[in-house]
């Protein structure tokens, strides 16, 4: 299998309250995996930007964008898919989580926080590992290449 040219994307790490923002982005419930809101980069768009539209359809939230704080990579050898997430450590600057809003792509079916306690606990599934320790740590972290999970 040939790879594609890497996709990259950008992720917002939101804490508000010591409970950090997940969507579920898988339509239809295909899957219970968790991850922070974000999305694919546009050529001409920075990463930032992508991150402030990406952010708002997915969870109808404003936020500005601070600095990155986790590199992560994964994979799918079975596709030819290959994925850089940048992470950045966003503050919530507008709007509240609105159960009737809908992602105009269809793409996240549910938004929710959650303390580290309910990640850690292993209750709930996420994407990476190493995301609560990211999300309430102050130092920036790179997860190597994993296989994508679904």
């Amino acid at each position: 299998m040939r790879y594609r040219p890497h996709r990259i994307a950008a992720r917002a790490l939101i804490l508000l309250e010591d409970r950090l923002l997940l969507v579920n982005a898988y339509p239809g419930g295909k899957s219970d995996l968790w991850c922070a809101p974000g999305g694919g980069a546009e050529p001409g768009h920075s990463l930032p930007d992508a991150l402030i539209r990406e952010v708002m359809e997915e969870t109808g939230l404003s936020i500005t964008v601070g600095p990155p704080a986790l590199i992560n990579e994964f994979h799918d050898p079975n596709r030819g898919f290959h994925q850089v997430d940048l992470f950045f450590r966003c503050t919530l600057i507008g709007g509240h989580l609105d159960p009737r809003w809908k992602d105009p792509e269809g793409v996240v079916t549910d938004r929710r926080f959650f303390s580290r306690q309910e990640l850690e606990a292993g209750h709930i599934r996420f994407k990476p590992d190493s995301l609560p320790a990211v999300a309430w740590g102050n130092q920036m972290l790179y997860d190597p290449l994993e296989r994508i999970v679904r």
